[in-house]
């Protein structure tokens, strides 16, 4: 009876302490990855593209999208790069009258749009974004593992200069797929920038810089998922392998 009122007594104070009485292993790994950081060294696979509603100036070359020389105070003590000249995305548009005009500012590939895959499991979105105090609204877009493109609202741009936008994602987004077929994880699709019907949209300059995500890369990692996508060979292969277990019959 001492015997155990020891044990017990024991196991009360290694809790105490916060000492785990059994090591557990972790399924957490969070990390942070960078999508973009813009500075046009053709270090991504993709480039990127726009696409507006139908009253934008085009006639006088609207939209108009390139590279500047430039980046948000707060990232520069991260420059490491001392020799490099970071860069950002700036795109200036024009329309011709007021009322719900868009643009979408979106990665292309091959000519072709292309969704940028995420790892993992993603908990936010993150980018700088340069406001010229216009009443306008950016959201993302993200497809999810069931194919469907869902709005992220990320807030107005009536400030001016750099700032660093969070945008968590909603639990109710499907970011991975039970089944082998089809869409596997959750895809980034492209900014879209609204105006407000009274806002003026004759001048309007935007430019982003460090579009980032924090993610859990181990939350859908299991024992055995090397084995999820194994080849089993194409069709001929199935069917010559049927006809050997008939021929045995």
């Amino acid at each position: 009876m001492k015997k155990g009122m020891v044990l017990l007594t024991s196991l009360a104070f290694l809790l105490v302490l916060g000492v785990p009485v059994f090591a557990q292993p972790s399924s957490r790994a969070v990390e942070t990855f960078i999508i973009d950081n813009f500075d046009d060294k053709g270090e991504y696979e993709w480039s990127w593209n726009i696409n507006t509603s139908r009253f934008i100036d085009s006639e006088n070359g609207f939209p108009k999208m390139s590279y500047f020389e430039g980046q948000p105070n707060s990232l520069k003590v991260l420059n490491k790069d001392k020799d490099s000249t970071p860069k950002v995305l700036g795109v200036k548009t024009s329309y011709l009258r007021k009322g719900e005009n868009w643009f979408e500012v979106y990665p292309e590939k091959d000519g072709k749009a292309y969704e940028i895959p995420f790892l993992g499991t993603v908990t936010q979105i993150d980018f700088w974004v340069w406001g010229a105090n216009y009443l306008y609204f950016v959201d993302l877009l993200v497809r999810d593992a069931d194919g469907r493109v869902h709005t992220l609202p990320a807030g107005n741009l009536a400030f001016e200069g750099w700032r660093n936008v969070i945008v968590s994602m909603p639990t109710y987004i499907r970011q991975h797929s039970r089944l082998r077929s089809g869409p596997t994880s959750l895809t980034f699709v492209g900014f879209r920038v609204r105006t407000d019907p009274d806002e003026y949209v004759d001048d309007f300059n935007i430019f982003f810089d460090q579009l980032k995500y924090t993610t859990n890369t181990l939350s859908n990692i299991f024992d055995g998922y090397e084995l999820k996508d194994i080849d089993f060979g194409d069709s001929s292969s199935k069917s010559n392998s049927s006809n050997s277990v008939s021929e045995a019959k």
